[in-house]
């Protein structure tokens, strides 16, 4: 088995359960791979990046709305949601701050996450932190003067805005339009970021681009330690080519191999306390960067990946499956249960499917609840017919799939575990 026969036999990885200490346990892992796994967000936000500014009337501090739920079609970002509509922007507060403006919601679940390059949350505004009532918000890059409404704080001078805004059916879209047109975003006129390397690139190409990222982005004073042992790597100067080349395959191997070091309880790989805000869990925070681009912190929302049938996070069987969930969801949002197929590179993506039924939700027109209000969700890769097709979520046709459990606003119970959901089973 060659190398690559080697990596693509790891099949996909899912990793919201996933920490660092799990991933490197029993592995030595060399200077080069450590370096690769820190600059992975970084590359993987400028992929995104790149990506989204070819659309149509996008640039560098202007919002581009989505008009439509993402589907099977949907595959500029790993695991995307079903739910809500995004409203998108790339920053650059280099030259000066950006302005926010969003209008009054009500009771409608909006947030607006705002990231830096390395994939943390610096701010989640919405519903929870903001409420119904829309405001005004100046997004300020370090070092530049915090003028003007409501400061928000970003730790590197490019950063990305995440604006979710739930959807609750297809006749709600309308008004949904009108939310996202309320939306304003202001800031001063940037020129479009160079090109950089992407993930699957030659060593030489992809440190070349992280050593570029970081001389834009400059990595956190808390991060020296990486960096000095990584400088040979991400620090200027010369490097050796070959130890390069080892340390890369080394970290998509990581990737790669990750899937099975999760642990999952009663069915599920809860997410850790530290999704969404890494600290110096590097490993951690590129596995998610790969796997869950964009993920929002616990206290917003909480995704839980099912641990299939091979305990590590995929199905594969052709038979039916049921989810049983409480008649009283643990959360004060919303809830849904997405399908994705998995992809030979351990990504996930909407299935195309007869329902046009990415995922189920507490929004979902026509569900059968049992008599005590409980529900039992169907899930598989043909229609099991009757009564249960009104809450069937259909599988690829073929194929390994995963399926991920989002629960918005958890209450406490949920989020410290006092709480478990029931695994899915196989009927």
């Amino acid at each position: 088995m060659n190398r690559r026969q080697l990596f693509l036999s790891a099949g996909a990885l899912g990793v919201i359960g996933l920490g660092a200490a799990a991933v490197a346990q029993g592995l030595q892992i060399s200077t080069a791979a450590q370096a690769w796994l820190y600059a992975l967000p970084l590359i993987e936000m400028a992929t995104t990046r790149a990506r989204m500014l070819k659309a149509p009337g996008a640039a560098i501090n202007r919002l581009t709305h989505g008009r439509t739920l993402s589907d099977h079609a949907a595959r500029a970002v790993t695991t995307p949601n079903n739910d809500t509509l995004y409203s998108i922007a790339f920053l650059d507060l280099s030259q000066g701050p950006a302005t926010l403006t969003v209008p009054a919601t009500g009771a409608r679940y909006w947030s607006a996450a705002v990231m830096d390059m390395f994939t943390n949350n610096n701010a989640v505004l919405g519903l929870r932190t903001v409420g119904g009532e829309g405001g005004t918000f100046t997004l300020v890059g370090p070092g530049q003067p915090a003028k003007g409404p409501n400061p928000v704080r970003v730790a590197t001078p490019h950063a990305w805005l995440l604006i979710r805004t739930l959807v609750n059916d297809a006749a709600d879209v309308p008004a949904v339009h009108k939310v996202q047109d309320g939306i304003v975003l202001t800031g001063p006129k940037a020129p479009p970021p160079p090109a950089y390397a992407g993930r699957d690139a030659d060593a030489a190409s992809y440190f070349d681009s992280a050593r570029r990222l970081l001389a834009a982005d400059p990595a956190p004073a808390v991060d020296q330690k990486l960096l000095r042992k990584t400088a040979a790597f991400l620090g200027a100067g010369p490097f050796d080519a070959g130890a390069a080349e080892v340390g890369a395959d080394q970290a998509r191997m990581i990737t790669r191999f990750a899937k099975g070091r999760q642990t999952f309880t009663d069915g599920w790989a809860y997410p850790r306390a530290n999704l969404g805000d890494y600290g110096q869990d590097y490993i951690y925070r590129a596995i998610v960067a790969l796997m869950g681009l964009g993920a929002l912190p616990l206290a917003e929302a909480m995704y839980m990946k099912a641990a299939g049938d091979d305990g590590a996070g995929l199905f594969t069987g052709d038979g039916l499956y049921r989810l049983s969930l409480p008649a009283d969801m643990p959360l004060d949002g919303f809830w849904s249960l997405s399908m994705y197929e998995a992809t030979d590179d351990g990504q996930f993506f909407f299935t195309d499917n007869p329902l046009n039924r990415y995922a189920i939700s507490d929004r979902t027109a026509g569900l059968k609840r049992n008599a005590d209000g409980s529900l039992d969700l169907w899930i598989g890769r043909v229609d099991p017919g009757g009564d249960r097709t009104a809450n069937w979520l259909p599988a690829p046709k073929t194929g390994p799939f995963a399926m991920y459990l989002r629960t918005y606003l958890p209450r406490p119970e949920l989020l410290d575990g006092r709480f478990r959901f029931k695994p899915v089973e196989k009927v």
